[in-house]
């Protein structure tokens, strides 16, 4: 396709007369190449200087400018380094000229203009730091260096900033540069000298960019965006640039680091910068705090900039003012800030990438991005527009109405036209984006409910450590009306607010959380539900306050993934970092939040008690499963690869039948395969009987170590072969001979409720195939029945009374009925895990006694799944709540808290007296 063939729009000439004297100049120039000639030198100055200058080389440029400008950015790389000046500054004219026509005639869309505009200058910045270090090097300025060293700059990176760092430049753009170097290159003996070397060829490397000569410019350049830029050298230490950002670094800093990318210099160590820097830039929780510090900066900038008012189009800031690009890029860094840190697809350079991805995470409204998009494009053509007059670093549209009509005619459309478009476009974007950042004061009124006017703790609430700082007084000044308001219209008002000032008692910081709500209004309405069902629940949430995340990261309240999904997922994100405690605090992380989704999805219906057992053990098997081989790769690192087939990690009771609740932990245990290699053989190898006991120890650690998370699980491994008195890990030998030839009834029983969780697929088959093996042996039922009803005396012995509302302890109750069902499996020789399928086994049993016992169970498992999601002490409905009640009520079925006793009372004697007809007599 010729370059004709790809015009799609034509500049008008504002003067007819200079348009024909560019015209003149390219007497090789016909049809609408003639016509975009003239047009552009016609409503442009500048470009008709430049038309006229490289008018010859222009004709060959136009029959391909894509191949024209690699050309000539190939041709740089063969100028000796002390000739780059000139010809950068004529390689940047020439490809001013050409990106000018190629945007004006619409022969090149926005993103090629732009990254065009952009590779050129990274080629230029390049090659001027090249020049300014080769004589550094040559003359023995830098210490250590040599020749060698000329393509890695000695260890110095300029990072591009801004719109350079997006690949975004617009057409009269100055680049923002920051320049550091690697100072592990240096011996600590030469730093002094090595820097004072790099800081002249950072100078010398901005005059080549920047100065104006006969010649022209190529890029004025800003090194201003460095750390601390009033005190500090134009090139830095990572290592000093690093500690700057940890400790003092600011929101709008952290909103720069978005765009940064390394673009001359020695690229790799840039790389690795900005890999350090990650925690700086991502937060790890999400950061709504940022909106505030965005609307500030903002605001500052339209103060100082004198762009605050109503939008007039004459002389208004396309940049900077109302309704300019600067709105658009800030809405989605901010967004990318708030986000970015839980997810990695959200770091994206560019602002129209940015928009798409955080639309398509669920971010902002697909609609409204995709109109943001539209806008910032044209908004950043008239831009480039208004810049081609007089290639003037300026976003100013023209005070005067000839200037809008030059402007207008340059971008090839009627005046009224453009106008018009030009105020719906600005308005919009001001309205699509104020609305984001200053939404409003969540109420009028800062007047406490009548309901709670005698009260006296909201009046306390400004000592709590949450309200320590300014910034968190006023967000939640802002909030409490709201809060209250919802707190007033609880079935119980002063139990709901007793329960909200423990939650807020308990926070030790506050402007994220209050950032996140206001923010997120119906966060407000969840808090409230919390702590109107369980004050243990809401101190829980003011210890974990950044679960609340979790809430708006996308599909909280979509369907359950599966155990399979949530591995995947967990996998992944421990893929991120290689760093092993890094991934155990992401663990531990990433459990929580879906550890507080199912408690959710539980207290608002969207689970049943069933589904939410399930759900807990996923999450358990998944982080197991996760962490698993994490764990082993550690350990391999100093003792070898585990001997032989490796470790399977076995849940056993409630994680094994898939029925946990909020507050379970696991049983487990670890049977490994060393098939005959007796020792590891890493740097410091192990037997193998203490390489898997050690690789045990070390996940029980990586599952219980208190980290800055917490812990993840505690880890309960009772229930091996001869329990604590047995190895922590048991080889797959030795299992199979106990579980033959030595264990106990109730350790068959207990094998009724195992599963591989974790480990190697073969032999994590070998053990399945062998717990059936050992559940159909042929059984003597009345042994077995003597044994069960002799562990039934002994745990009632132990345990004692169990409390009337207790779910799990006591006759006929959930230990009770479980104990039975694995029974009924055992002798049914079915390797059934769950308790009511086990339950429907029990063939000696009739069919109604079957589900009076299927019914108890599932009510205990109700209650008891409910009562450790609102409690961590013995369920007490006196001390619960209305809203804790109402929750059981419904779980259960019961029709009132009465009803529910009664049916606790009378389902626990009817499944004790089958359980005792069942069973042989206990003497006393």
């Amino acid at each position: 396709m010729d370059f004709a063939s790809r015009i799609t729009r034509l500049p008008r000439a504002y003067d007819p007369d200079h348009g024909a004297e560019a015209l003149a100049a390219c007497p090789w120039a016909a049809g609408p190449v003639a016509e975009l000639i003239a047009g552009t030198g016609g409503s442009s100055p500048y470009l008709r200087g430049l038309i006229i200058k490289e008018s010859d080389w222009l004709e060959g440029a136009l029959d391909d400018p894509s191949a024209a400008v690699a050309a000539l950015s190939g041709a740089l790389d063969e100028i000796a380094p002390n000739q780059i000046g000139p010809a950068l500054r004529q390689a940047k004219r020439r490809i001013a000229l050409l990106i000018a026509l190629c945007d004006l005639c619409g022969a090149w869309q926005l993103e090629q203009v732009t990254g065009t505009l952009t590779d050129f200058a990274d080629l230029a910045a390049s090659l001027a730091l090249r020049a300014a270090i080769t004589p550094e090097i040559t003359r023995g300025k830098l210490p250590g260096m040599t020749e060698a060293d000329i393509p890695s700059a000695g260890g110095m990176v300029a990072l591009a900033m801004g719109k350079m760092g997006a690949g975004e430049l617009n057409y009269s753009s100055d680049i923002d540069l920051i320049c550091l170097f690697d100072e592990t290159r240096y011996d600590p003996d030469d730093y002094h000298e090595a820097r004072a070397s790099l800081v002249r060829a950072t100078r010398k490397m901005a005059a080549t960019l920047n100065d104006l000569t006969g010649d022209g410019y190529v890029f004025r350049t800003d090194l201003r965006l460095r750390p601390d830029p009033s005190v500090t050298p134009v090139c830095m230490a990572m290592e000093a640039a690093e500690r700057y950002y940890e400790s003092v670094g600011r929101t709008w800093e952290r909103a720069a680091y978005i765009k940064a990318r390394p673009c001359a210099g020695d690229l790799a160590a840039g790389a690795r910068f900005l890999t350090t820097l990650k925690p700086f830039v991502w937060r790890k929780h999400l950061d709504f705090a940022a909106i505030q510090d965005a609307h500030d900066m903002r605001l500052r900038i339209r103060e100082h900039k004198g762009l605050g008012g109503r939008i007039k189009l004459e002389g208004h800031n396309m940049k900077l003012g109302l309704g300019g690009i600067r709105e658009i890029e800030f809405f989605t860094q901010t967004r990318q800030l708030i986000a970015g840190g839980r997810d990695p697809d959200l770091r994206v350079r560019g602002t129209v990438e940015g928009l798409r991805q955080l639309a398509a995470k669920g971010w902002v409204p697909g609609d409204a991005a995709e109109t943001l998009v539209g806008h910032y494009r044209a908004h950043r053509e008239v831009e480039h527009r208004i810049q081609m007059i007089g290639d003037a670093q300026t976003h100013d549209l023209p005070k005067s109405a000839d200037g809008m009509a030059r402007l207008a005619a340059l971008a090839g459309q009627d005046l009224k036209d453009f106008r018009a478009a030009l105020v719906d476009r600005l308005t919009e974007v001001h309205e699509l984006t104020e609305g984001f950042f200053a939404p409003g004061e969540s109420a009028t009124s800062q007047e406490i409910p009548e309901i709670f006017a005698d009260s006296e703790l909201p009046a306390r609430w400004r000592n709590y450590p949450c309200l320590r700082s300014q910034r968190a007084v006023e967000i939640f000044d802002r909030l409490s009306p709201e809060i209250l308001r919802r707190l007033g219209e609880a079935a119980r008002p002063e139990e709901a607010l007793l329960a909200f000032d423990s939650f807020l008692a308990g926070l030790p910081a506050g402007v994220q959380l209050f950032s996140l709500f206001e923010a997120n209004h119906q966060l407000i309405d969840l808090l409230v539900d919390i702590v109107g069902t369980s004050p243990d629940l809401a101190r829980y949430l003011s210890r974990n306050a950044s679960v609340f995340d979790a809430v708006i990261a996308g599909d909280f309240f979509s369907p359950w993934p599966g155990s399979d999904a949530l591995r995947a997922m967990l996998i992944d994100r421990l893929d991120e970092t290689a760093d092993y405690e890094r991934q155990l605090d992401t663990a531990r992380r990433w459990a929580k939040d879906w550890h507080f989704r199912v408690g959710v999805h539980l207290l608002r219906g969207l689970m049943g008690p069933e589904e939410a057992g399930k759900a807990y053990a996923d999450l358990a098997g998944a982080a197991l499963a996760a962490l698993w081989p994490r764990v082993q790769a550690e350990f391999a690192q100093k003792h070898g690869a585990p001997p032989g087939r490796g470790a399977v990690v076995v849940g056993m009771g409630s994680l094994g039948s898939r029925r946990q609740h909020a507050r379970s932990d696991l049983d487990v245990i670890v049977i490994y395969d060393a098939d005959g290699v007796e020792s590891s053989e890493g740097r410091r190898p192990l037997a193998s009987r203490t390489y898997y006991a050690r690789l045990t120890q070390a996940l029980i650690t990586a599952m219980t170590a208190p980290m800055a998370e917490g812990r993840l699980y505690e880890l309960d491994m009772r229930l091996r072969p001869s329990g604590n008195q047995g190895p922590v890990a048991t080889s797959w030998t030795s299992f199979q001979k106990y579980q033959r030839e030595d264990a106990w009834t109730w350790e068959h029983l207990a094998l009724t409720r195992a599963r591989v969780v974790a480990g190697p697929v073969e032999l994590a088959e070998d053990v399945e195939a062998f717990r059936k093996e050992i559940i159909a042996r042929p059984r003597d039922a009345a042994e077995v029945k003597g044994a069960v009803a002799e562990m039934r005396a002994r745990i009632a012995a132990a345990k004692g009374e169990a409390g009337p509302m207790d779910a799990k302890i006591g006759r006929g109750r959930l230990q009770d009925l479980e104990l039975f069902s694995q029974m009924a499996a055992l002798l049914a020789a079915k390797p059934v895990r769950e308790a009511p399928r086990a339950l429907r086994l029990a063939n000696w049993l009739s069919d109604e006694e079957q589900r009076d016992l299927v019914a108890a169970y599932e009510l205990f498992w109700s209650l008891q799944i409910g009562a450790r999601l609102v409690s961590e002490e013995a369920l007490d409905l006196d001390k619960l709540g209305l809203g804790g009640c109402a929750f059981l009520l419904r779980l259960t079925g019961a029709a009132d808290m009465d009803a529910l006793r009664g049916e606790v009372e009378t389902r626990a004697a009817r499944a004790a007296a089958i359980i005792d007809g069942s069973l042989p007599e206990q003497e006393a």
